[in-house]
């Protein structure tokens, strides 16, 4: 029997019904996804779906920093902020120096708490439309060698699977939504800041963070009919335990020490990830000229759907 995987991927980006032929119903993000026939040998590395009566909707949920990318998300864009001039040199080191910790050392509560009151205090003032531009244009440049070649294969697998993928971070929604975008996941929940007058004000209107992720997961799993005792879960950090426990099938990933003890003594799965590839030499980065004008209508999904293609190309070739 021979698998035809880009049918198979074309027939990933249908919503859950459509795929059914029993109607449609909208997804978060649409994506179109072209791949080449050919695959990797290690497609289907998680379990399909579980039959029953009626279908048992599903989703896998994914930490992002540390987990889907190499990174803090929000301190990988400290140069593009730089660059238009909404942080100082002084800042730059100062990320570049968090970044550094967070990359050896992990966070904890304490280091979590430490790391919201700078990031808030940073932006603070900040124009809404301009952090979400510079966002859109620096996306493939930033995110593309960051991500890791097995989170991308394993949110693949998920999706073979018919599973829906929800990344849930405790970064900005202006730069979760559109990184969930561009590695093809149907639903982001993040930290929402206070917003007056189109800038932050430095309050938090929604810290997605430890119980908070629990929280917003049950929301989202309570409207898309998800049974959370079938769904999976991905995360490096002992901050996100409750995030692991809410699922049936957790899975810690590159853990700090805390979170690999307390994956030992429960017998839960664990993962090394550590292949941050570049996919520039496969897919060339839009101009910054094609990107403004795509946020400007809308169409900045243009360069979602590039980098998706990219990470999908690089399991086909």
């Amino acid at each position: 029997m021979t698998w035809n995987v880009a049918a198979t991927r074309r027939w990933l980006i249908l919503p859950p019904r459509r795929r059914l032929g029993v109607g449609s119903r909208p997804a978060t993000y649409a994506v179109i996804v072209t791949a080449s026939d050919s695959a990797s040998d290690d497609v289907r590395t998680v379990p399909p779906a579980p039959e029953a009566d009626h279908p048992v909707r599903t989703a896998a949920f994914f930490d992002l920093d540390k987990t889907v990318i190499a990174k803090s998300s929000t301190l990988a864009f400290s140069k593009p902020f730089f660059d238009q001039g909404l942080i100082n040199r002084q800042t730059v080191l100062k990320s570049a120096y968090a970044q550094f910790l967070f990359l050896m050392s992990g966070a904890d509560h304490e280091q979590m708490d430490r790391m919201r009151s700078y990031i808030t205090n940073m932006c603070t003032g900040w124009n809404v439309d301009q952090v979400k531009s510079i966002v859109a244009e620096a996306l493939h440049d930033i995110v593309d060698p960051l991500v890791f070649a097995e989170a991308a294969n394993l949110i693949a697998d998920h999706k073979l699977c018919g599973r829906d993928v929800v990344v849930v971070s405790a970064s900005g929604e202006e730069i979760v939504a559109p990184i969930a975008r561009a590695i093809g996941a149907t639903h982001a929940m993040a930290t929402r800041m206070v917003v007056e007058d189109g800038k932050y004000t430095g309050e938090i209107a929604f810290y997605c963070y430890g119980e908070g992720k629990v929280d917003a997961i049950r929301e989202l799993a309570a409207r898309e009919g998800y049974s959370l005792e079938h769904c999976y879960a991905y995360s490096d950090s002992i901050t996100d335990l409750p995030m692991l426990e809410a699922v049936g099938h957790p899975t810690v990933v590159n853990p700090d020490r805390a979170l690999r003890k307390e994956a030992a003594a429960r017998g839960w799965p664990a993962r090394t990830f550590n292949r941050p590839v570049p996919l520039r030499d496969r897919i060339p980065a839009p101009s910054g000229a094609a990107v403004a004008t795509s946020v400007a209508v809308g169409a900045s999904a243009l360069a979602a759907g590039a980098l998706t293609y990219s990470l999908l190309r690089r399991f086909a070739l």
